[in-house]
């Protein structure tokens, strides 16, 4: 976990600083050369700028252990600043960039200074590369731990951090082919509108990216059952205990990044199911002891049924 939360750190990091330099760079050639799709790269860039600052400041609260108010940790501050970053690829990146569009389409203006804009989108493309290579090579090595693709891993990640930087980027990469050739086809034509549709898709594509990230991070913070490729282990585990009888029912949350609430109910088998309450609780304990040696368990609770379904031991 500590691995993980390393190079967590160390994807949005790089993102920062790729970001930070890219945006003032665009925001420089996009005055120079008046074009309405650089202007979009250069709100998209701000906006990705900010969100990697929202996701460093999730990254750094969800560090904080267990106390008082937060028993099982502060993970899910992660999920927050996740989602912030969300609605600020939204506002910032996506809305605006239609409207600069929009204003395009209504007051074209002519390219100047073309060969300037098209060197930034080249150079910005080479750190936007960069940046994306390091999240997925992150991506890559948490998805192959756990045996999943890619996008599988994509949809079932429980850090958002790594996800929303390879998104992000994606849609840069995407955008800033868009913004050149809608430079490269405003200059040769001479015909606005391209470079007017340039910055309306960027914002469209920063919509579709909000939305997505937006509503995996809402899963993560109402704490939905985690992936059955996770739980299922758990519940092996639980099975293969030589007391438990009947399949034990096992639902599992996260409470952060690999970081698991695990509720247990399940039936010991007959040749149990008469021993002393005191010897049924040793065994609960027991299993209970050995599931929280995996550190991506905070947390298990154990509710002991009868065959009636009637609960006689709960350890927690």
């Amino acid at each position: 976990m500590a691995e993980d939360e390393n190079s967590s750190f160390r994807t949005v990091l790089v993102a920062v600083i790729a970001n930070a330099g890219i945006a003032v760079a665009k925001v420089v050639a996009a005055l120079l050369t008046g074009s309405a799709s650089m202007w979009a790269e250069a709100a998209h860039s701000v906006a990705d700028t900010g969100n990697e600052v929202l996701l460093f400041v999730g990254l750094r609260k969800s560090a904080r252990g267990p106390d008082a108010e937060r028993p099982f940790g502060y993970g899910q501050e992660r999920y927050f600043w996740a989602f912030l970053a969300a609605l600020g690829i939204f506002l910032v990146g996506g809305t605006l960039s239609i409207g600069e569009g929009i204003r395009s389409l209504l007051l074209p203006e002519p390219v100047e200074s073309l060969w300037v804009g098209v060197a930034v989108l080249l150079v910005a493309t080479v750190f936007e590369a960069y940046s994306w290579h390091t999240a997925r090579k992150q991506l890559k090595q948490d998805a192959a731990e756990r045996q999943r693709s890619m996008r599988e891993h994509l949809a079932r990640a429980s850090d958002p951090s790594a996800t929303t930087v390879f998104l992000e980027d994606t849609a840069a990469l995407v955008g800033l082919a868009v913004a050149l050739a809608a430079l490269l086809l405003h200059a040769w034509t001479g015909w606005a509108t391209w470079d007017a549709i340039g910055s309306i898709f960027i914002g469209v594509l920063l919509i579709v990216v909000a939305f997505l990230l937006a509503r995996r991070s809402k899963s993560l913070l109402l704490e939905e059952s985690a992936p059955d490729d996770v739980v299922e282990p758990i519940r092996q585990r639980v099975a293969a205990a030589d007391w438990v009888g009947e399949p034990a029912t096992v639902h599992a949350v996260y409470v952060g990044p690999s970081s698991l609430l695990v509720n247990i109910r399940l039936t010991p088998d007959q040749r149990h199911r008469d021993e002393p309450a005191a010897a049924l609780i040793g065994q609960v304990d027991r299993l209970r002891a050995e599931l929280l040696d995996d550190p991506a368990i905070a947390q298990v609770t154990i509710t002991v049924t009868g065959a009636d379904q009637g609960a006689v031991a709960a350890s927690q």
